[in-house]
């Protein structure tokens, strides 16, 4: 029997049905479920956007479904699916790209995973409101201040690199990137839509 955990969500974890590798763990809840098992691509649903999404939609980059297997315990699920194109929003094949070692911080996302992550607390302070948070306050004078903060902080990362302030380059871009998410947030675009469109400029 199926069980849905106390949010109504069931882990699935995505194999390559033809050479067994793992591609990416989402989740699903019973809609997404039932979509997934009448075909002919995988469904999840997101737990920042609070949303029902087909991978691929954006991108291209379908999981066309073969099999489904269900864990002993009813809490997880194995997808076995035929990957078109690349699983990870990265461009990757699989999102299980980044080898750990001793010298690794793993508790930490690094690069573009980063990135998910401020997507997810921002979007988090958009829902919830926190008093205090700079973050809601932010997104509370709407969309026409974020946009001129982008601009700012542009300018500013700009000016940095132009000046030859090395030092301040990482900062400055970093400032940028709070606020490029923010305006996402603000303007309802999720991220997927980003790396859909730079996964279309590569090629």
């Amino acid at each position: 029997m199926i069980q849905f955990d106390d949010r109504g969500l069931l882990t699935a974890v995505v194999q390559d049905v033809g050479s067994q590798e793992v591609l990416m763990v989402a989740h699903m809840n019973r809609e997404a479920l039932m979509r997934t098992i009448t075909g002919p691509h995988v469904w999840f649903y997101s737990r920042s956007r609070k949303t029902l999404w087909e991978k691929g939609s954006t991108s291209g980059d379908y999981l066309n479904v073969v099999d489904l297997k269900l864990d002993c315990d009813g809490d997880a699920l194995v997808v076995l699916a035929e990957p078109v194109g690349a699983a990870c929003h990265t461009g990757q094949k699989s999102c299980f790209h980044q080898s750990v070692d001793a010298d690794s911080e793993s508790t930490q996302r690094v690069g573009p995973g980063i990135l998910i992550e401020l997507a997810e607390v921002i979007h988090e302070r958009a829902v919830n409101m926190p008093e205090g948070s700079y973050t809601a306050k932010l997104l509370a004078s709407g969309t026409s201040r974020v946009a001129q903060k982008v601009i700012e902080e542009a300018g500013e990362t700009g000016l940095a690199a132009a000046d030859g302030s090395r030092d301040s380059v990482a900062p400055e871009m970093a400032d940028l990137f709070y606020n490029c998410v923010t305006l996402l947030e603000s303007v309802g675009v999720p991220m997927d839509e980003v790396w859909a469109e730079l996964a279309r400029r590569r090629r």
